[in-house]
């Protein structure tokens, strides 16, 4: 961008709210853990002043945000200067900012030179450098403002796989001063785990009148609070981890020529090195990477916000060297943002198929992970109350990936003065306006009413939905019109409209109603595990229904057994036979399997497996082709011999077989997990025998 001859007066008191906004928000992200503006607003306000620095460097001020690293350390620990600055990293926030990048490194080494680049993820905790003499670990601070950060050595001394003391690898000798550099990061099941803690104690202190305390939005915050506490054994209790990405200043350094020989020196060493990483040719490759690094970043027991690509060859850095706050020889591209803040406008309440109540949030429409947000789940009454949210309030709005959007909680620093809490409702919403009851012992708030119409239709809406009968062109938006027109009273009468019937509906044309009766037809054939699931009966998914299918072959032998005989099937158990004996037993219920029948819905004709069940109860995860076998053969293979074939890898993982080309985030799960893990061969003995 061209610099123009002179500011506005608009300009320059546009760039000075923007640095004191930023240096207000710097404070409270890397020195209070506090943030109370998303990454995302917050990398919009820098690129906008960067974009007006750019245009006018006249505006750009020596106290610039722009310029800065980090944010001044507290006072609570003391302080540590770095013998070589910490410095942060460019953004790209798009590709086409990642290949202006590379354009720019290419002409920094006067395009003469092939340019080898390393690809890694970009944990998302807290960057800390540890000092390391003679092999004994002395000292580890913050990165602070890139120059001072905060001497948290005892705090890091108590993070187990941070080595305490190096061992020499083979044939070579430890260097006087070796500093690492790298991530400090809250793995998300230890997250999860620090946040249910701190619901429980909130509930606690909910019951004894007092307030909630806050919990941390996610497990960079909550991370950074945990390594920053006076007391290390609190930090200890944390189950704090740590990624080692880089050096700092060294004595007595092996001669090393490439990142990834560092990664390698280090991980001789003992230091944890993040596995998903990838040495690259091209910038195809690495922007490859990229996207591959994003669509999978649930798949990980850390957080990651972007990629970082770096060159590998050192020779190379060393020639393009730094700007004031970053180097020119790495970019990290930064991922959509999965927080965002916004307002809360109101808090209503819906109903469900069975008749829960579900607070949901009416939020000022925000963009979050790519996608426009103007609603969010509360989940229930006790989360409404533990997170205090109110309307009126700024709140934190969270969407990973393809789960529904929720709110994580308010920013209590910006709550309007005359805010009040929030009061759940006493009674429905629908026309009935029957009364609301929690039932002991459930966290659950449930309209009672049979009759509801919204229970009604929320039965039918799941019944036509993709895990059940998916019936293509029957929405919600249709299944209310039909509900309006009263053509429907349950999802037996699917079965009996007719095409006057479905052109009632405004908007529904001859093509559209004549496509909706033909996916209706094609619905009646749908196995019988889809028909038990779409009957929405509680507590039964599609794992049970499964079992259920295999074990009586069809739907008239399930609604005649006995609960005895329902609660021996695997993955049933008492409590969902007791819930389909009261579904069965109900008398709309059976009126509803009467017009199924009539309509010539498939009952099921299951045929049972004869195999010897070596597998039951076992969830055994498969990854990669698997020679013998296509994936659903293998699945089959499982579920035919009583076991479960999940499609990711947990603590009650009995094995995973690897095949060909297999998910690196599913082995190295695995490994981490110290999961057993099995080839083609092992598993065909596994499915004989039931065991490795």
């Amino acid at each position: 961008m061209a610099a123009s001859a002179k500011p506005t007066k608009s300009d320059i008191a546009r760039a000075a709210h923007l640095r004191d906004t930023l240096n207000q928000h710097n404070e409270r992200y890397f020195t209070h853990d506090s943030p109370d503006v998303s990454d995302a607003e917050y990398d919009e306000l820098k690129r906008e002043l960067i974009a007006l620095e750019a245009k006018h460097p006249s505006l750009i001020a020596l106290d610039s945000p722009t310029a800065q690293i980090g944010a001044t350390t507290l006072t609570t620990f003391d302080p540590v200067t770095h013998r070589a600055p910490m410095t942060s990293l460019d953004n790209a926030m798009d590709i086409d900012e990642l290949r202006a990048w590379g354009e720019r490194a290419a002409k920094g080494l006067n395009n003469a030179q092939p340019m080898q680049l390393i690809c890694e993820l970009k944990i998302d905790g807290l960057a800390m450098s540890i000092r390391y003499e003679n092999g004994i670990l002395v000292q580890a601070a913050t990165r602070g403002d890139g120059k001072v950060g905060e001497d948290v050595t005892e705090n890091i001394k108590t993070i187990s796989v941070i080595p305490k003391q190096l061992t020499a690898p083979k044939g070579s000798s430890i260097p006087q001063v070796l500093e690492v550099r790298g991530e400090v990061y809250m793995p998300i099941n230890a997250f999860q785990q620090f946040k249910a803690d701190k619901e429980r104690e909130n509930e606690q202190r909910i019951k004894q009148g007092k307030k909630p305390e806050a919990v941390p939005a996610n497990p960079r915050n909550a991370g950074a609070g945990s390594l920053r506490q006076k007391d290390p054994s609190v930090t200890k209790s944390r189950n704090l981890a740590f990624f080692a990405y880089q050096l700092g200043e060294t004595q007595g350094m092996p001669a090393l020529t490439s990142h990834h020989d560092t990664l390698n020196y280090l991980k001789q060493l003992g230091f944890p090195i993040n596995p998903e990483r990838k040495l690259v040719d091209t910038f195809q490759q690495a922007e490859a990477f990229c996207a591959n690094a994003e669509a999978n970043r649930h798949n990980l027991d850390y957080g990651i916000d972007g990629a970082v690509v770096k060159l590998d060859d050192l020779a190379q850095r060393e020639q393009l060297g730094f700007t004031s706050r970053a180097p020119r020889w790495a970019i990290a591209v930064k991922f959509a943002p999965e927080e965002r803040n916004t307002i809360l406008n109101d808090i209503q309440v819906s109903i469900g198929r069975t008749g829960r109540a579900t607070p949901f949030a009416v939020l000022q429409p925000v963009v979050v992970a790519g996608s426009t947000v103007g609603m969010a789940t509360l989940h229930n009454r006790e989360q409404v109350q533990l997170k205090d949210v109110r309307p009126g309030d700024t709140v934190v709005v969270r969407k990973a990936g393809d789960v529904i959007p929720e709110v994580v909680g308010p920013v209590l620093d910006k709550r309007p003065k005359n805010s009040k809490p929030w009061k759940f409702p006493d009674t429905c919403p629908c026309d009935l306006k029957s009364t609301l009851v929690q039932i002991e012992g459930e966290s659950d708030t449930r309209c009672v009413e049979p009759s509801c119409p919204f229970q009604r239709d929320q039965r039918i809406i799941h019944f036509a939905s993709r895990g059940g009968m998916d019936i293509e062109g029957l929405g919600e938006k249709t299944v209310f019109a039909l509900s309006d027109l009263q053509l429907i009273q349950d999802v037996g009468d699917l079965y009996s409209l007719t095409q006057e019937q479905l052109l009632q509906i405004e908007g529904l044309g001859e093509l559209s109603a004549t496509n909706l009766l033909q996916a209706l037809e094609k619905s009646k054939s749908k196995p019988l595990p889809k028909l038990l699931t779409a009957l929405g009966i509680k507590h039964l998914g599609p794992a049970a229904s499964e079992s259920l299918a295999k074990t009586f072959g069809n739907l008239d032998n399930i609604v005649t057994a006995t609960e005895e005989q329902l609660s021996t099937i695997d993955g049933v158990g008492p409590s969902i036979a007791q819930s389909i004996i009261n579904w069965c037993n109900q008398k709309q219920n059976k009126a509803i399997i009467t017009k199924l029948k009539k309509a010539g819905v498939d009952f099921g004709n299951v045929q049972v497996s004869q195999l010897a069940q070596t597998l039951l109860g076992k969830a055994i995860v498969v990854t990669g082709s698997v020679e013998g076998f296509t994936r659903e053969e293998a699945e089959a293979a499982i579920k035919d011999r009583g076991g479960k074939s999940p499609g990711s890898v947990s603590a009650k993982t009995y094995c995973v077989v690897v095949g060909s080309d297999p998910g690196a985030s599913k082995v190295t799960k695995a490994n981490e997990l110290k999961i057993p893990i099995i080839d083609a061969a092992k598993f065909r003995q596994l499915l004989d025998s039931g065991t490795i």
